[in-house]
């Protein structure tokens, strides 16, 4: 997959920038994965791909001020959408040292000044409201709906980054408007007022 050009034909609008941070950040998670075993991603195609499924919710979402990734673990998709989303308070909550490391690091390294990392497991954290709460490959959707209760109002909106289970996991009882945006590899689910 030629991240670019395929980013570039669904029209998702990136600062001019992405491509450079995306291409430090993969140089630096290759080293750092030899080591510390970060994540699955082993190779550019999985990493680029790691990245398209990310980034893609940029092209469907609407403009917000914070935004919370529960899990973060080597960056996906919370340090991916704060490249994407320069105006955007990124706050990265991941419990593993070695993980939370990696983020800071890349934080520092390519100055991101919208990106704050969480070195806790999300429970531990002080309640505060964010508009935008994201996690991927976390939990199911009951238990993250439990977790970020205490990080969002009736504004806030949810996406979580689901498998084909997703359907399974969306109880009839949900007391939330919500969609599901579907791609080849993924199932959106998008929940919050007004969608």
């Amino acid at each position: 997959m030629d991240l670019k050009t395929t980013l570039a034909s669904e029209k998702i609008d990136l600062p001019n920038d992405f491509f450079q941070k995306v291409q430090k950040y993969k140089e630096h998670l290759f080293k750092w994965n030899k080591i510390h075993n970060l994540t699955g991603a082993k190779t550019e195609q999985t990493l680029n791909e790691f990245i398209y499924d990310a980034v893609f919710p940029v092209s469907f979402l609407p403009k917000v001020d914070s935004l919370m990734d529960i899990g973060t673990g080597a960056g996906f998709p919370g340090m991916i959408l704060a490249f994407a989303l320069p105006e955007t308070k990124v706050t990265l909550v991941e419990p593993l040292t070695k993980r939370a490391s990696f983020l800071q690091f890349i934080k520092a390294d390519l100055e991101l000044k919208n990106v704050n990392v969480v070195k806790k497991r999300v429970e531990d954290m002080k309640a505060q409201v964010f508009e935008l709460i994201t996690s991927r490959a976390v939990t199911d959707t009951k238990m993250l709906l439990n977790l970020s209760k205490n990080f969002r109002d009736e504004h806030s909106k949810l996406l979580f980054y689901k498998g084909e289970k997703v359907f399974e996991e969306i109880d009839i009882n949900l007391d939330m408007q919500h969609k599901i945006i579907e791609t080849k590899n993924r199932h959106y689910l998008l929940l919050g007022e007004d969608l």
